[in-house]
C-alpha cells in the first residue's frame, strides 16, 4: 500500500488495518502484526506505527493478549 504523505500516515495506517479486520485478513482471536512490523511494511518511523496501533485499542479494534500481542477486539 503506498500512502498519501499529504495526510497523517497514522491515520491511514489504522484505516488499512480497520479494512483488514473488516475483510477478514485478521480474524477475531488471530495476531495483527506488531507495532515493528507495521513501521517496516509501511516504511514509517515506530512512533507512528505506534500511534495507529494505540488509536485502533483505543476504538476497540485491536486489544492486547498476554504472549500474542495486539489482537482484532
Amino acid at each position: 500500500m503506498d500512502l498519501d504523505r499529504t495526510r497523517p500516515l497514522w491515520r491511514q495506517i489504522a484505516a488499512e488495518m480497520i479494512s483488514r479486520i473488516q475483510d477478514g485478513t485478521y480474524p477475531p482471536g488471530s495476531r495483527v502484526p506488531s507495532t515493528l512490523e507495521l513501521a517496516e511494511e509501511f516504511d514509517v518511523v515506530n512512533a507512528t506505527a505506534a500511534k495507529a496501533m494505540r488509536h485502533l485499542r483505543e476504538e476497540g479494534w485491536t486489544r492486547g493478549e498476554v504472549g500474542l500481542g495486539p489482537v482484532p477486539g
